[in-house]
């Protein structure tokens, strides 16, 4: 039962699920002790909570979006980042072709989905950022600032990324790319024009994308990283002007974006979500006109049935669909807590995640019909071209680009897409944290202007030793670190805080008081044992399969990688402690306590 001390009444258990939002109730706002009284073999325990009425002259009423096409945009903006265009067609390559789409769509269903769905609904319905959101049970608080951690570390070196593409943007406003030859200062003697490279000069040395003399090759790593100035982690230098410049105006478009919230947000993501898509047609239908094109496309669909014995293949699928979604990071709780209390949000979770699976399947046939053209130019197997990240779209791409007529307009689009990716990426994770600790601390949320500049400007000043001439190697340890194991952990805990210890019951009926409906069957399973299973395997094999890090040919000392899980474990270390300390502070014996979490159902007990 639950009892209010105020105008005391009495209402049914059903209804306990949790504590709507205070502004769906026409009630007076006082400060109200909420009493959960369970009766179990013959022993009452009591769980209550204290709702503090807001002070006078606050307002109550959450900011909410300005239409219902700001949120799907932005949800799908975040979603649809580089990764889409730069991991997935590879990986599908790699993979068996159409075969990888088995274990990718199984994975899509019985993990990707429901854990997308699960951050949707949760933040919608408790209206808050990712860490006071566990006043569902809050000794899962810890959670919260885990992911909130991970997606600071991630704005450090993103933005990098954004930056570079900026840069490579302002260098395309020529009439002559400058990645097209060999005639430039920061070319190295070794520098050999593209059309002398083939087959048979590159024999059995290396494949093509992996060659590090084409014109291409050296303006990425001599001209904008500079790297043949750096011997490796443990010699950086200092910032590059021309990156910091960059940044700094990726800092500033960041922060001009959310200064006043998913009010400004809202509108930016109308350029950013859909300007992708847009190019994304043009590179295609430029594409599929250029020689050689049809024979990367067939090798992008190409299907090998027996590369789904190779456990690596299942293991690339659940990792790709984890972080193409993008579930864990904060991001779907912060947008969704700025929903309507009735929205749709099981629609929208299966609208936004599908779009974002069909765009990585759809940017495939961009890439490897380039691929198949490039394939063809140098007289070579697709798999001597084909290769994955930065070395595809600021490499591979950008030198198939420069030999076409009218380069410069292709180039210029196809980095107005890669910032826009970017971007909008980048404005989620921003905003997951800005929310997520001014719902925790009220003087940020009183002064969330300043907050953000100070959330912008801390990225800024960290990012700035990735653009130093050893840069990518500090790059490359925060990308493996600083959200790989951790944000795969952070999920684990946070489908098993939901599932298990708040309860598929009673987040059911929280989704029904949203929307009129419970779920199915079929999420009820998947969020309580597919999804945790799902998650637990691939925290395991995170862990199993990291080797000693490295980038190219350059191994990374013992020490970066020791420095690496040292990142990790700061953001995963918030869950034990914090849970420790809300075992610290409630009342009673070391015993009482124990038997207060061993002898209630989970759901009830352990959410004091």
């Amino acid at each position: 039962m639950l009892l209010l001390k105020m105008n005391i009444q009495v209402l049914p258990e059903h209804k306990l699920s949790s504590v709507a939002p205070l502004k769906q109730f026409n009630v007076e706002k006082k400060e109200v002790e909420l009493i959960l009284v369970k009766e179990q073999n013959g022993v009452q325990y009591t769980n209550s909570s204290v709702v503090a009425s807001p002070s006078s002259g606050e307002d109550v009423d959450r900011e909410t979006w300005g239409k219902k096409m700001d949120f799907l945009l932005s949800v799908i903006g975040f979603a649809v980042d580089l990764a889409n265009v730069w991991r997935f067609p590879y990986l599908c390559y790699k993979n068996g072709g159409g075969a990888f789409l088995i274990p990718y769509v199984l994975f899509l269903f019985i993990a990707g989905m429901p854990l997308f769905y699960m951050e949707l609904a949760l933040g919608q319905y408790n209206r808050e950022g990712a860490a006071t959101v566990w006043k569902i049970c809050p000794i899962f608080k810890g959670v919260g600032y885990t992911v909130i951690i991970i997606a600071l570390y991630v704005g450090f070196y993103y933005n990098v990324i954004i930056a570079w593409s900026l840069y490579y943007l302002f260098a395309s406003l020529t009439s002559e790319l400058p990645w097209l030859n060999c005639d430039n200062p920061w070319n190295s003697p070794n520098c050999t024009e593209p059309q002398h490279i083939n087959g048979t000069f590159l024999g059995n040395r290396t494949s093509y994308a992996k060659y590090k003399n084409t014109p291409a090759a050296e303006f990425y790593e001599r001209r904008v990283l500079h790297i043949h100035e750096s011997k490796g982690i443990n010699d950086l230098g200092l910032p590059r002007w021309e990156l910091t410049l960059c940044l700094i105006l990726v800092v500033f478009i960041l922060c001009f974006s959310l200064w006043k919230g998913v009010k400004s947000s809202g509108k930016v993501v109308y350029v950013t979500a859909t300007m992708p898509y847009i190019v994304l047609l043009v590179l295609l239908i430029r594409g599929i006109t250029l020689p050689g094109a049809m024979n990367g496309i067939r090798a992008y669909l190409h299907i090998d049935l027996k590369k789904l014995n190779n456990p690596q293949v299942w293991i690339d699928a659940a990792t790709q669909i984890f972080f193409s979604l993008g579930a864990g990071f904060g991001v779907l709780i912060a947008f969704a807590s700025y929903n309507k209390f009735d929205n749709n949000c099981y629609r929208d979770a299966i609208l936004t995640s599908s779009i974002n699976c069909i765009t990585s399947f759809f940017s495939g046939f961009a890439v490897f019909s380039v691929l198949g053209y490039m394939a063809h130019q140098h007289h070579v197997n697709i798999k001597d071209v084909a290769t994955e990240g930065a070395g595809l779209v600021f490499i591979i791409y950008p030198e198939a680009i420069s030999t076409l007529p009218g380069s410069t307009f292709f180039a210029i689009v196809f980095f107005i897409m890669l910032l826009t990716l970017g971007i909008d990426s980048s404005m989620g994770g921003m905003e997951a944290v800005i929310t997520g600790l001014s719902d925790d601390f009220k003087i940020l949320k009183r002064n969330r202007k300043l907050f953000t500049f100070a959330v912008a400007f801390g990225t800024f000043l960290i990012a700035l030793l990735c653009i130093t001439n050893g840069g990518i190697f500090v790059l490359t340890l925060l990308d493996r670190y600083a959200a790989g194991t951790s944000i795969l952990f952070g999920v684990l805990i946070e489908a098993i805080g939901v599932s298990w210890f708040y309860g598929v019951d009673r987040f059911s009926e929280d989704i029904e008081r949203m929307m009129g409906f419970k779920p199915g069957i079929y999420w009820r399973l998947c969020w309580k044992f597919v999804s945790p299973a799902f998650l637990l395997l691939a925290v395991i094999a995170s862990i199993v399969t990291s080797g000693d890090l490295r980038y190219d040919d350059y191994i990374f000392p013992r020490w970066s990688n020791m420095v690496g899980w040292s990142i990790a474990l700061s953001s995963m270390l918030f869950v034990p402690i914090y849970a420790i300390y809300k075992l610290l502070i409630l009342p009673g014996t070391f015993k009482e306590k124990s038997s207060n979490i061993c002898r209630i159902k989970c759901h009830i007990a352990i959410c004091f």
